[in-house]
C-alpha cells in the first residue's frame, strides 16, 4: 500500500492494539477527544514513583490514534513524565516541521512520517500521548511532568 498515512505497519500497529482494556486499579486515569473527528482515547496508569508502571487504554478512533496508542502500550512502562512531555514536543515537531523522529525506545513514531502532510491528522497521532499527560496532571497537578 503506498498511501502515507496507512502503511502496512501503521496497520499493523493498530491490529496489535498493545496496551489496549483497562487497568484494575489504574492510580491515574485521562482522556482526551478530537471533535472535529470524534476520536477519543482513555487511558489508565499504575504509577510506580515517578515511573509509569502499567498501562491499559481504550481507544475508539481512527487507524492512526490506534496505532500511536499501541507504540504507547508497547513502550510506555517505565517511562517518567518528563518522557512524555518531551515524547509530545517531539512528535508534534515532528510532524509540523519534519524534525528528526524521536529516540527509542519511541522510535515507532517515525512510522507517522507520512502523516506531516495532512495537518488535519496531527491530533489524531497525539491525542494518546495528551490523553496519558491529561491522566499525569490529574494524579498529581503539580509535578514536573506539566
Amino acid at each position: 500500500m503506498s498511501d502515507p498515512l496507512y502503511r502496512k505497519e501503521l496497520l499493523r500497529l493498530a491490529a496489535d492494539a498493545n496496551g489496549a482494556g483497562r487497568l484494575p486499579d489504574p492510580h491515574a486515569t485521562g482522556a482526551a477527544f478530537n471533535p472535529s473527528c470524534g476520536d477519543r482515547v482513555t487511558v489508565y496508569l499504575s504509577l510506580a514513583g515517578d515511573r509509569i508502571g502499567e498501562i491499559a487504554h481504550e481507544t475508539k478512533a481512527c487507524v492512526l490514534a490506534q496505532a500511536s496508542a499501541s507504540i504507547l502500550g508497547r513502550t510506555l512502562k517505565g517511562a517518567r513524565g518528563s518522557d512524555i512531555t518531551r515524547l509530545r514536543a517531539e512528535v508534534g515537531a515532528m510532524l509540523e516541521a519534519g524534525a528528526p523522529t524521536p529516540a527509542s525506545p519511541f522510535d515507532a513514531y517515525g512510522l507517522f512520517e507520512g502523516a506531516a502532510e495532512f495537518r488535519s491528522r496531527h491530533r489524531c497521532v497525539l491525542l494518546p500521548i495528551e490523553a496519558v499527560l491529561n491522566a499525569l496532571n490529574a494524579s498529581d497537578p503539580h509535578a514536573a511532568w506539566r
